[in-house]
């Protein structure tokens, strides 16, 4: 009764957080041809355990999409590499039903290990669908973590891991893009500020404000500087660094001029 229960249960409906496979468009390229997508690090244990066909299949859609592919023994069965993000990767190409437990042992042990990481899991048979059913919550695993991705066979395996990884990198360099600009937003705006300061100073212009910037830095650093420093690394006249300095130190200056 028991076993009949997990054979009608649909797995789509027990599991809408898993990514199932489906038609997948060409990964977009970068716009240099001479340029690469990111890099595909390749377990070698994982390797000499599947069928050199695959292989070449892997290593030509790799190829055509850009990324570069090397061989290493590390944990997981495959680490990429796109815009500054690292994602990996356990890519079960033959679900054995004897054998489930020793699977979950080392998605446990991995998802500790890296802060982006997936599972994909090749059920091409109901019973298949079933087993892993049965045995995801046999081994107490948690929702979304990490996230599965069964599919139906090995190359649509494949290509789910690359378009994932594409994805994490392409939203990390949006990411990175979104922080740079807020960022020079912001320097903007306290460039505009240290202009308005510096060009109260009676006979200082724009050109020597950016010169003083430029040269010294803050307008802490600015009220520090001798006349002669100011000379040294500006091209300011020696009358319009005397005005600066005298501005900074004198209250006659200091009191009488006006934001503009």
């Amino acid at each position: 009764m028991g076993d009949y229960k997990y054979r009608k249960v649909n797995i789509k409906s027990v599991f809408p957080f898993l990514w199932f496979s489906s038609p997948l468009s060409p990964i977009p390229s970068p716009s240099s041809h001479c340029g690469y997508n990111g890099v595909c690090i390749m377990s070698t244990t994982w390797k000499d355990v599947q069928h050199p066909s695959f292989i070449n299949f892997i290593a030509c859609f790799l190829d055509a999409n850009s990324y570069r592919l090397s061989f290493t023994p590390i944990a997981p069965d495959f680490i990429f590499n796109c815009g500054g993000l690292s994602v990996a990767f356990i890519f079960v190409t033959n679900w054995d039903f004897e054998d489930t437990a020793s699977i979950f042992s080392r998605i446990q042990k991995l998802k500790g290990q890296f802060a982006n990481f997936y599972v994909v899991v090749t059920l091409p048979t109901k019973d298949q669908h079933d087993s892993f059913i049965r045995s995801y919550f046999k081994y107490g695993m948690e929702l979304g973590r990490p996230t599965f991705m069964p599919v139906q066979d090995l190359e649509m395996g494949f290509e789910k891991i690359v378009k994932v990884a594409h994805a994490r990198g392409v939203c990390k360099r949006q990411d990175a893009i979104a922080k740079l600009r807020a960022e020079r937003e912001k320097s903007a705006r306290s460039l505009d500020v240290f202009i308005k300061v510096v060009t109260s100073i009676p006979g200082i212009d724009n050109h020597d404000a950016n010169a003083l910037n430029q040269a010294i830095g803050s307008i802490e650093a600015i009220a520090k500087a001798s006349k002669e420093y100011i000379m040294e690394n500006t091209d300011l006249s020696a009358e319009k660094a005397e005005t600066v300095t005298k501005f900074f130190r004198d209250p006659k200056y200091y009191l009488g001029p006006k934001i503009k």
